[in-house]
């Protein structure tokens, strides 16, 4: 299964992949015969004197020499092409099934695991491939015309070859079958080794100003630690592959030699009846030929047996498939921005007994304007991602438009609904690049409108080079207020019947979060607007106001009905105003 799913990326690069094996058979025939070649050149030609033989066997010792030289370079080349084309494939395949993955399924294989494999792994096999379509072409040919022209020389000194093989063998089993659990395991602590990384690049500005950086030394020690003992072990495993290989040529080269020369005495240096020198000689080469093969062979097992584990983890991660999937016939157009909770139940885990949003129950009509107020962990996040349909109800229903959201075409709901979520993420790039992610179509009149209601046009113009201003990755460049500004435009620009503000405004002024709900309510009265936000200054205007407390809904209603009748609602201003927070 593994490796017919690999062979399958191979693709357009399966022309290169075969010539890579016809240039490897002729180098090898022709590395073959140049032994041949060598000990006539040496019984007719040096032994006799015959200065015309010489020449001759020379200059075929040349040409055979230079063209194998040429097939060889041709066919490292063709090699090289096939497997980084592969490789290529490999990550094209990857990384647009990722682009297809819901939240619970980069939650599943995390994002460290994927970063592995589109680098480490992805190397990994392209090597392997390389050396399969190579190596593993020329090693057991060579070794077989080596093995059959030996045969034709001299039988019973051929046979010294052949006994040699299980002793390899057998050494050979019994490293891969030590090392291959250990390189599986070295793999997985990768991941740990990307996560803990990534992560502190992350945060490098939280760990500067609490001085943990000797901590982060140490976590990252301990991972690059695990890492180095099990590779160490590994590699000392692979180490008594070449030892074993060395003895194995030398010994059948003595032995060789040994019997040779006694034969070659015996019989008078005459082939008719024994052996002659270029005889030996060239048993020597083929004997070098034979062992070097299997050297090779040794040598791309190993390969393979590193590859496996990350050939295992690319085939997991490409097979893997979105557990959120259009229907059969799915509908293709959203009336409007009506939503409905009908008796939903959510879960993280898809596990009934561990609900993290419980019998939810909820209307809204288009073009209102709906706020959500709660403590950390009552799920107001979770209760959005349901509505772009991020992930799927474990029962009940999410209704957009009076349609159940599983209905819809994906790309259709999700270009109709506009999050601004509570991590904001710019990409590098200039402003107005990053604002047209919203909608790439967009005029720059349009562009600057969202802007101005998104309170970011005033700070954009204030930079030397204006919407043409470059942001680093993450928009570090920026404050967070900025940043906040810019992705609320952004999702402006999209014209969505939904947009959601996920606690989007939490680094934002009160006087600019005021003008920013003004400036929504005013231009966009059709867009159902739903606002999750710490503050009650944020959401006091609101039509109506939920209040989320453990995953369900504790109150509905405007901040009036709410101040007499929901007693966490009444904590939560009241708090807020003696703080000063509360600005009406």
């Amino acid at each position: 299964m593994i490796i017919k799913k690999l062979m399958s990326c191979i693709r357009q690069y399966k022309k290169d992949s075969l010539l890579t094996a016809v240039y490897v058979v002729l180098e090898v025939v022709l590395e073959i015969i140049i032994p041949l070649l060598m000990a006539n050149l040496i019984d007719f030609g040096i032994d006799q004197g015959n200065m015309t033989y010489i020449l001759k066997m020379g200059t075929a010792l040349l040409l055979s020499a230079l063209l194998s030289l040429v097939f060889g370079a041709f066919a490292g080349k063709s090699a090289a092409t096939a497997s980084a084309g592969f490789a290529r494939n490999l990550r094209r395949d990857m990384y647009y099934n990722v682009q297809n993955f819901s939240f619970s399924n980069i939650d599943k294989l995390s994002t460290a695991s994927i970063v592995t494999r589109l680098t480490t792994d992805v190397t990994n096999v392209q090597l392997a491939y390389q050396m399969v379509i190579r190596l593993a072409v020329r090693a057991p040919i060579m070794m077989i015309f080596a093995l059959a022209v030996s045969f034709g020389i001299n039988a019973r000194l051929s046979l010294i070859f052949l006994a040699s093989v299980p002793l390899l063998g057998a050494g050979l089993y019994l490293i891969i079958k030590n090392a291959y659990p250990i390189f599986i395991r070295v793999f997985k602590t990768y991941d740990k080794l990307n996560s803990a990384v990534s992560e502190n690049l992350r945060g490098i500005r939280v760990v500067k100003s609490f001085t943990r950086e000797d901590f982060e030394k140490k976590k990252f020690e301990a991972i690059s630690g695990e890492i180095y003992a099990d590779f160490s072990k590994a590699e000392k495993l692979i180490a008594f592959n070449m030892p074993l290989m060395q003895f194995c040529m030398y010994a059948c080269m003595l032995l060789v030699s040994w019997f040779g020369a006694r034969i070659i005495v015996a019989g008078g240096g005459n082939p008719d009846a024994g052996l002659s020198t270029g005889q030996l000689l060239s048993l020597i080469t083929y004997a070098i030929q034979i062992l070097t093969s299997l050297m090779m062979i040794s040598m791309v097992l190993v390969m393979i047996t590193i590859s496996r584990a990350s050939a295992a983890r690319i085939v997991e991660l490409t097979n893997e498939e979105s557990d959120l999937k259009n229907c059969a016939n799915p509908v293709t157009s959203v009336q409007n921005g009506d939503i409905c909770f009908e008796g939903v139940n959510f879960s993280y885990a898809k596990n009934a007994d561990k609900l993290c949003l419980d019998n939810i129950n909820l209307s809204i009509k288009s073009g209102e304007t709906i706020g959500i107020l709660g403590s950390t962990g009552s799920a107001k996040t979770s209760l959005v991602q349901l509505i772009p349909r991020l992930y799927d109800v474990v029962s009940g229903r999410v209704t957009v438009g009076g349609i159940d959201v599983r209905e819809y075409d994906l790309e259709t709901l999700r270009n109709e609904v506009a999050m601004v979520l509570q991590k904001n993420v710019l990409f590098s790039g200039t402003i107005k690049e990053n604002l047209r992610w919203g909608n790439e179509n967009v005029s720059d009149e349009e562009l600057i409108q969202a802007c101005r209601l998104a309170r970011a046009h005033d700070f954009i113009q204030s930079f030397p080079n204006g919407y043409e201003t470059h942001l680093e990755q993450g928009g570090t460049n920026v404050s967070g207020g900025q940043k906040q500004r810019l992705c609320i435009a952004r999702a402006l620009l999209k014209k969505p019947k939904i947009l959601i503000l996920d606690d989007s405004t939490s680094a934002v002024d009160i006087r600019t979060e005021a003008l920013i709900r003004y400036g929504l309510k005013e231009n966009i009265p059709g867009t159902t607007k739903i606002v999750i936000a710490q503050r009650v200054s944020s959401v006091i205007d609101a039509d109506r106001i939920v209040v989320m407390d453990d995953g369900k809904i504790s109150a509905i209603g405007t901040h009036d009905e709410l101040m007499q009748r929901s007693s966490i609602y009444r904590e939560v201003y009241e708090s807020q105003a003696k703080g000063g927070v509360i600005n009406e």
